[in-house]
């Protein structure tokens, strides 16, 4: 049986490969942003790829599917933000994801989504959402969980929402966590001598890198970054990748930043030339992406924002797996 999907705000297409990796297909993928679009198509030359505003979207325009994933944006959302939810614009694209689910009646819904969602200021907005979702003829969950805990070397916390067509008749259980934690170590070590700084303007050295996107942003660090530990060692897992690259974490090669105050934390004297942020092809392996995934760019900002902004494939994979497992089991009992 083939699944086909649909993907909505697919960035660059983490939870894309996750769920192809599961044994899915994607077959249309929505993102507006012009600067991530040319990575997706590039990565997934067999999906057709619609580049308009959601809000602009038909839900005719999308083919028939199984399924429907997609991270809506999380700026309104993020507890370090403004925290707005529903009223933020981009909060709102929320609705446009239940109203492709209404319209489409996908047998399986995927969202995910940060953590800043289960925060008390958002308790109104997200019964709300929930009850949308229920109203839909769906069973519905939705769970907080650490990427740490399936095969991601990274302290990530997202909070991911599953629902199942009543006609499924049964409700996702969320996989278990893994037992053993994939380390810093585990990912990036053969890449620790061979990163190369950005140019001028923190623009791409391009194709002259010996490895794809392996080269990092430079430029000083603010107060603010300054502020905390930066540096995960060896054998941990790293700090949450975001999405701009001046607060990518230091590379583990560093020793921890030294304390001085409450809020100020200097680098070890003596040792600032091992102070670097991780390069864009590291944040890759911690956010799981395999190398031969290409991240196409000319300000090497841009790198970081798709890889920051994505899910995890490997956090992706574990959950496609669930998912496609039921609706095996579903065909299966169907005769379908």
């Amino acid at each position: 049986m083939k699944y086909n999907i649909a993907s909505l705000f697919s960035g660059a297409g983490g939870l894309d490969l996750g769920f192809e990796q599961a044994g899915f297909t994607v077959d249309w993928a929505n993102e507006f942003d012009k600067t991530i679009t040319p990575t997706l198509r590039k990565n997934f030359p067999e999906t057709e790829v619609d580049d308009r505003s959601i809000t602009d979207v038909n839900s005719n325009d999308i083919p028939e599917t199984i399924g429907v994933i997609g991270g809506p944006p999380c700026q309104s959302w993020s507890e370090a933000g403004s925290g707005r939810g529903l009223k933020d614009r981009r909060g709102e694209v929320f609705f446009e994801y239940i109203r492709v689910i209404r319209d489409k009646q996908p047998l399986f819904f995927l969202a995910e989504n940060v953590s800043g969602m289960l925060s008390k200021r958002h308790e109104k907005a997200l019964t709300y959402l929930i009850e949308e979702f229920k109203k839909l003829g769906y069973s519905f969950d939705y769970k907080l969980l650490n990427t740490k805990d399936y095969g991601v070397p990274q302290d990530r916390k997202r909070v991911i929402f599953v629902g199942y067509h009543k006609k499924i008749g049964k409700k996702f259980q969320f996989p278990e966590p893994f037992d053993k934690k994939v380390t810093l170590k585990d990912v990036i070590w053969d890449l620790k001598d061979t990163a190369q700084p950005a140019k001028k303007l923190n623009k791409t050295n391009g194709e002259v890198l010996n490895f794809p996107n392996h080269e990092y942003m430079i430029g000083g660090f603010s107060t603010m970054y300054m502020s905390r530990n930066r540096v995960r060692g060896w054998d941990e897992q790293s700090f949450t990748i975001q999405a701009g690259g001046r607060h990518a974490p230091i590379h583990p090669q560093a020793p921890k930043m030294k304390f001085i105050e409450q809020d100020k934390r200097v680098f070890v004297p003596g040792k600032e030339h091992l102070y670097r942020r991780l390069s864009v092809r590291e944040c890759a392996r911690i956010q799981t992406f395999p190398d031969d995934f290409k991240f196409l760019y000319t300000d090497v900002a841009t790198g970081y924002k798709m890889i920051g902004n994505a899910v995890p494939v490997k956090f992706a994979y574990e959950l496609a797996k669930k998912i496609k497992n039921d609706l095996d089991e579903y065909y299966k009992e169907s005769k379908i």
